[in-house]
């Protein structure tokens, strides 16, 4: 299952982590951990954000891809299933739409 993991990391504790030195090898030992198919970085609502494509096989995964970021960041997430094109082609739209659209 792919999921949009979207992150915004407020000011504190990521300051002090900047200053001291360690926010980029903390991130970067998240993400070699969940391994995202992409990553994103931005701005959001005044904050530092992140927005990552994350493959998980089951929805008890989700804890070791969202965790990482509450403990070391004290992070929001934010989680939305997504599907690509392909995907969405194989979801039977005409069929629903035959079945639902009446």
């Amino acid at each position: 299952m792919r999921l949009m993991l979207n992150v915004v990391l407020p000011h504190e504790p990521f300051n002090s982590l900047v200053r001291n030195g360690t926010a980029g090898s903390t991130l970067k030992s998240i993400l070699d951990a969940i391994k995202p198919e992409a990553s994103y970085f931005t701005e959001q609502d005044g904050r530092r954000g992140a927005i990552f494509i994350v493959n998980v096989k089951n929805a008890s995964d989700i804890p070791s891809v969202t965790e990482p970021f509450f403990l070391k960041f004290n992070a929001d997430c934010k989680l939305r299933i997504v599907m690509s094109p392909e995907e969405l082609a194989q979801a039977g739209l005409e069929g629903l739409g035959k079945k639902w659209g009446k």
